[in-house]
């Protein structure tokens, strides 16, 4: 039972690993995408800065809130499962 409490966790070590790094890039194209491209409004209409700004700093965040919502998932994986006793039991006896 301690085996399969220890690959278990491995398991979801390593989702939660390639989870947050999959979002970490996606979210970072996407905030530089986003950001681009009010670069290129601005520039072509710059009294338009103003909404232009305020608009993308809101997209920025609901962008920047997908990436802290797969953190809280990778959290979850790695400390909320049924096996956290039996693997913090294995770690406190040295394996």
């Amino acid at each position: 039972m301690e085996a399969q409490a220890l690959q278990f966790f491995i398991a979801c070590v390593t989702a939660a690993g390639f989870g947050i790094a999959i979002a970490a890039f996606g979210c970072g194209i996407g905030q530089g995408i986003g950001l681009r491209s009010a670069v290129e409004g601005i520039a072509r209409n710059p009294e338009s800065s103003g909404k232009v700004t305020v608009t993308l700093l809101i997209g920025l965040a609901m962008i920047e809130s997908l990436c802290i919502y797969a953190l809280v998932v990778a959290l979850i994986l790695i400390y909320a499962h049924p096996q956290a006793g039996a693997i913090a039991g294995l770690f406190a006896h040295g394996g």
